[in-house]
């Protein structure tokens, strides 16, 4: 296997990752976070950058997918859960939000259109399109990602360094939470990206895209994904820290209630004449071919979960859905998020840093159980604070941990419980035996 294929592979996978949707949140982080921005993009590329690169690898080092990662808790657990991360990357959350920014960044700006019926019709023309595409995406997704994002990434370089050049480099002082706790909320930021959790799906998408180029061997997998998962982790890092720092120095900051309208706003400022269509028509096709693979990927999988209903019928169900979540509106959208992403995020987490653990420490199946149950007491009591629930007595037993009020409590209980369960198989000296028979998915 040359290192050709493993570039093309880190472009793949960057492409895969790099979903126009992601262009709303490190903009937003800059503009709240002002002077505080160095610690809050710090916090935002550890959950949007590295969490993703150790997902990847997570996955290559075990070849197993997502379903038989959360198996090691339990076989019921692992469906479940990949059912949840699926539903969560696609019709839910990903796909609605992919056709959100199209609207917000690209048809507005093309037709300057406003409105709740400029935003259906819009929904419904985009969603007829993914629909049709769908079908058989294989070859208009491969020829237009040939194209789109080196030219998405030209026309964004384009503007970061007009922006270098034209914004004076002043923040305003760090708002909300951001004054107190910038590291620990940029970190909680980094969930809104999806990226950990997509890295469960997409980590087989790299091996078999390198298993096709001639990698045979484990070793060589392992290795090439790691150098894909390089570039892609750069290229990543590169674009949200320079997105960020055109929220922090831009303009009148005040007034923007999310980061498509920040990026919106500084390209009307920065491009004159067509720059802005230009934008605009380009973001629509990155969205357009992010849903398409996001609805691929959806309903490829639980069509092997449960083949009675057809391909095409699930690509018509998360297309219906991805419509009629997409009418909410993209602030509505990304504050239902907030509850699902806070449940899930801590237990990838948790998922992720196991599975590579038990490379250096062996297996454990009570590692994975008391780690993940009480990761997930902690995921639950952040649901309800989310939604604006006050469960006193719950909140009493679990405050004692470090950064509980910054939703990073989970974390030492986590790797508390982890040793215990760890220590109890290792005592019986059987930690392995029940852990076999992993799904591929």
């Amino acid at each position: 296997m040359s290192r050709m294929n493993v570039v093309f592979a880190g472009f793949m996978l960057f492409s895969l990752f790099f979903g126009a949707g992601n262009l709303i949140f490190p903009p937003l982080l800059g503009l709240e976070s002002g002077s505080n921005f160095g610690p809050a993009i710090a916090g935002f590329l550890i959950t949007g950058v590295l969490l993703p690169f150790l997902a990847i690898m997570a996955v290559a080092m075990s070849d197993n997918g997502l379903i038989s990662m959360g198996s090691r808790v339990h076989p019921l657990f692992g469906l479940v859960f990949a059912i949840i991360i699926y539903l969560s990357i696609g019709a839910f959350y990903g796909i609605p939000r992919a056709s959100n920014v199209a609207y917000e960044l690209g048809f507005k700006q093309v037709f300057n259109m406003d409105g709740g019926l400029a935003l259906a019709l819009f929904s419904l023309v985009f969603f007829g399109i993914t629909y049709f595409l769908s079908l058989n995406p294989k070859k208009i997704v491969d020829r237009i990602g040939q194209y789109l994002t080196p030219l998405l990434l030209l026309v964004l370089a384009t503007l970061v360094i007009r922006a270098f050049l034209t914004f004076e480099n002043a923040s305003s002082p760090a708002a909300g939470k951001f004054a107190t706790a910038p590291l620990a909320s940029g970190i909680l930021e980094g969930y809104f990206t999806m990226d950990a959790v997509a890295a469960l799906a997409f980590g087989i998408v790299v091996i078999n895209a390198l298993k096709d180029k001639g990698a045979s061997s484990q070793k060589e997998l392992v290795q090439g994904t790691l150098g894909a998962a390089l570039i892609a982790g750069m290229g990543l890092a590169v674009v949200y820290f320079s997105l960020g720092w055109i929220g922090r120095v831009i303009p009148n900051g005040s007034g923007f209630e999310n980061g498509a309208e920040i990026l919106t706003a500084a390209a009307s400022l920065l491009f004159a004449g067509g720059g802005g269509l230009l934008f605009g028509l380009i973001v629509i096709l990155a969205c357009l071919t992010t849903a398409i693979g996001l609805i691929n990927a959806c309903s490829r999988f639980f069509n092997e979960i449960y083949p009675r209903i057809t391909y095409t019928a699930y690509v018509a169900i998360f297309s219906v859905i991805g419509l009629l979540v997409s009418n909410l509106g993209l602030n509505s959208i990304l504050e239902l998020a907030v509850p699902l992403l806070v449940f899930i995020y801590p237990i990838a987490i948790v998922l992720i840093s196991l599975s590579l653990f038990e490379h250096v420490g062996g297996k454990s199946r009570m590692m994975y159980r008391f780690s993940v149950a009480v990761t997930s007491v902690y995921a639950f009591h952040q649901v309800l604070d989310s939604l604006g629930y006050q469960l006193d007595s719950l909140g009493k037993w679990l405050g004692w941990a470090p950064f509980f009020t910054q939703g990073l409590g989970w974390v030492l209980p986590a790797f508390l419980a982890a040793l215990v369960g760890y220590g109890i198989d290792k005592f019986r000296g059987r930690p392995g035996d029940e852990m076999k028979g992993h799904s591929s998915l």
